[in-house]
Formats: structure tokens, C-alpha cells, sequence
């Protein structure tokens, strides 16, 4: 741990010198958080000082530097490009009053009186989520990070994707669960997402959404091009695939329960962009979104959970303690991680529940990722990361069995 901490310093201390690669547009227009956009003297054109975001329509230089900052404090993108729903006429302060009325709404339930949740012990859930292989989730994060890199405007972004789609399929093959595998095109970038669907028995209409991330990025300064990324999200994704393989061979769940593997995040949140917004357009009924973006390296204390409480659901961030306490026993330390950290944010601000359980502190996540370092190494620690997948798998079984719901 010493030497990962003076590693981190080292980092961090050249962060100046780690770039993204530069794309080619000419300018985008995209929200970020309010105060990156300021320490990097961008132009903001509408903001919200309360909710902490700001609009700006950057150049490819510009969204280099919010990459590069972004990787300096230990977080993924940093912004949501727009351009794929937005022209430079559209109502951008729209949208900065939408999520200043979420907000508003959050702020609310928290400052009530009695907002306490209990969640009931189930042996069958229980016994699920003691399903959960150390072994399983290591063999995904090893096939995953053994490709030279994931990112979504490499000369090839889909052959990891095609691949993650077999073996999903192959997953399924004795599920009793009624499912559909299928890849998600995007107009914003080439690569593809990745979706399975178990469709609900009784509420198929009302759906619970796990999700995160499958590609890399490198903004390393050593030069190197590779970008394995086990931790930045080949945990995250490992994680997702073992919920789905013990989920998919339990009984139908009442309520369908979707999973995500989103394509280019790392680049501005594309693919959870897109398919957050077609929800919202299509009024599908999206109850509660679990994002798992980074799992494996435990910085804050094996089994200490980062949990962001900034464009995440109160009332799923109780909900989350109460389960928590039922079943998980981890200990959670509420953090911030700024506005378009990870694709969250992309439900969050189409007005969907969402929660985001972090690998640590956001100050204490793993210092090598974006980077050709981010392999499995000593500190590596897969029964830390082994309990996001529980988290998961509860999170699956008890949600898409109940009639909870977000109540504002």
C-alpha cells in the first residue's frame, strides 16, 4: 500500500503531462462539472451554481484538459457530450433546470423526518448472493485486460464487444428466464453497447437497470498506448456478468431486470447518454439504476464502500444502507465524485433513481488506472470486489420483486 500511495503522488504530480487522445470535431457541446470547467477557464455558457454544473461547447483541446483533470483526481470522463441530442439552439438551460429540479426533489426526502427503510431478509437472496466466485469475477477482469486496449474509437472498438455478446449468450443458454441479448449502435461513437433483458413475469413493463462501462482509455504520460484497464471497468463489468449468471438461473423476477455494458464513457458518457434518452422519449419505467464503475482496488479498507451521493437518489442511497445492514455488512462512507463521473449521470439526468457504490474514497482509488499499469497486480483484491457483485445480485432480486420505488 506505501508503494501504491507513492505511486499516486507521482501521478499525480504529472498530471499535467497525461492527455486523452485528441479527437477530431471541430466543437462539441457538453455539461460538466461547474468547477473543473472554471479551474480550466472554459467558457460556461448557462450554469447552476446549486447543483454544482455547468454548459459549455468545447473544442478538442479543451475536453482534453477536462480528461486530463478528470484522470488527475481519479475519475472517469469528467462530462457528457451532448452533441448527439443537442444542437447549439437547443434549450441547454432546460436542462440545467431539470437537474436543479432533481435535486430540489433529493434535497427534499433527505430532509424528511422519517424516511428510515427496512429491507427484510430473504433466505433465497441470501443464499444467492453467497453464489458470488472470486474465481469467476478474476477470469472475466484477466480475458477483459488482456486486450490492448477497449477504447471506443480505436481501429477496433468492437471485437472485445462481439466477444462479451458470445459469451453472454453462452452464459444463458440453460436460463429458464425468458432474455434477450443484443448490441445497442450509437450515432456518437462507432463501439457498441451491450444489453441483456430478463423480462419480468407479472410487471415486465416496470424495469431495474444494473449497469457499467466496457471500454478503456490510456492518458498516461509514459507513452504507452495500452490500456487494459482490469480496474477502470473490467471489474465493474466482471461484476454485472456474475449478478447475470446467478439472476438469469433463480425464478422469473417480477419486474424486468436489464443489464448494460455501455460503450464510451470514457470519452463524454456516449453510450448511457443515448440509451438513457431514448428511455425517457419511449416513457419506459425505469424504477431504480445500479452503475458499478471501478471495484477491485479496496484504497479506503478491504470491504469500505465510496458511495456517491451527488446525481444519485436519496431515497436509493437509504435503500442502499438498509440492504446494506440486511445483507452486504460492508462499511459505506458517502463521497462526491462531481457531475459526469460515470454513466449514472446519464439517468440521473433524464429523472431516473440511480445509485453509485464506488471501489473506495474517491481520494483513494486506484492510482493507475487510465493507464497501461491498470492491470491485476498485488493490490488487486477480488473478495473486496466480490461484494459489489452481492450488491448486485440483491440489488436484482429484491428490487424486481417488490413494488418499491423512487416516492418523489
Amino acid at each position: 500500500m506505501k508503494t501504491a500511495m507513492m505511486a499516486f503522488l507521482f501521478v499525480a504530480s504529472t498530471a499535467s503531462a497525461h492527455v486523452a487522445p485528441l479527437e477530431n470535431f471541430k466543437h462539441k457541446p457538453i455539461l460538466a462539472d461547474l468547477s473543473d470547467l472554471r479551474a480550466l477557464n472554459i467558457p460556461v455558457m448557462a450554469k447552476d451554481e446549486a447543483v454544482g454544473v455547468g454548459y459549455a461547447v468545447v473544442t478538442p483541446e479543451m475536453q482534453q484538459k477536462i480528461q486530463a483533470r478528470a484522470h488527475q483526481v481519479g475519475k472517469c470522463g469528467g462530462f457528457e457530450d451532448l452533441s448527439s441530442e443537442v444542437n447549439f439552439t437547443n434549450d441547454f438551460a432546460g436542462m440545467l433546470k431539470s437537474l436543479a429540479e432533481i435535486k430540489a426533489k433529493n434535497d427534499q426526502y433527505f430532509a424528511a423526518p422519517f424516511r428510515a427503510q427496512a429491507v427484510t431478509k430473504n433466505p433465497e437472496i441470501e443464499s444467492a448472493m453467497n453464489e458470488v466466485s472470486e474465481e469467476n469475477l478474476k477470469a472475466t477482469v484477466t480475458w477483459l485486460s488482456s486486450y490492448p486496449n477497449r477504447y471506443n474509437r480505436s481501429s477496433t472498438p468492437n471485437v472485445h464487444v462481439e466477444e462479451m455478446k458470445k459469451r453472454l449468450e453462452a452464459m444463458l443458454a440453460s436460463s429458464k428466464v425468458p432474455y434477450e441479448v443484443s448490441l445497442i449502435s450509437h450515432g456518437s461513437t462507432p463501439q457498441k453497447s451491450v444489453r441483456v433483458r430478463l423480462t419480468g413475469s407479472t410487471k415486465p413493463n416496470e424495469i431495474v437497470v444494473l449497469g457499467g462501462h466496457l471500454d478503456s482509455i490510456n492518458q498516461s504520460w509514459s507513452g504507452k498506448s495500452d490500456a487494459p484497464g482490469a480496474d477502470d471497468n473490467a471489474s465493474g463489468s466482471a461484476n454485472l456478468v456474475e449478478v447475470l449468471r446467478i439472476v438469469s438461473q433463480k425464478a422469473q423476477p417480477q419486474r424486468s431486470v436489464e443489464f448494460f455494458w455501455y460503450a464510451g464513457e470514457e470519452s463524454g458518457l456516449l453510450g448511457s447518454a443515448e440509451i438513457a434518452k431514448s428511455y425517457k422519449q419511449e416513457k419506459k419505467d425505469v424504477v431504480a439504476v445500479l452503475q458499478l464503475d471501478m471495484t477491485l482496488y479496496p484504497g479506503s479498507g478491504e470491504f469500505v464502500v465510496g458511495n456517491m451521493t451527488d446525481f444519485t437518489s436519496s431515497w436509493l442511497r437509504d435503500y442502499f444502507k438498509a440492504m446494506n445492514e440486511a445483507y452486504i455488512h460492508g462499511r459505506i462512507i458517502d463521497d462526491q465524485c462531481g457531475y459526469g463521473c460515470s454513466d449514472h449521470a446519464s439517468w440521473h439526468r433524464q429523472g431516473y433513481a440511480t445509485l453509485m457504490p464506488f471501489e473506495a474514497r474517491m481520494n483513494a482509488d486506484n492510482p493507475f488506472i487510465h493507464s497501461s499499469r491498470d492491470v491485476i497486480n498485488n493490490d488487486s483484491n477480488f473478495k473486496h470486489s466480490a461484494m459489489y457483485s452481492k450488491i448486485g445480485v440483491v440489488f436484482a432480486m429484491d428490487l424486481a420483486n417488490s413494488d418499491a420505488r423512487q416516492p418523489y
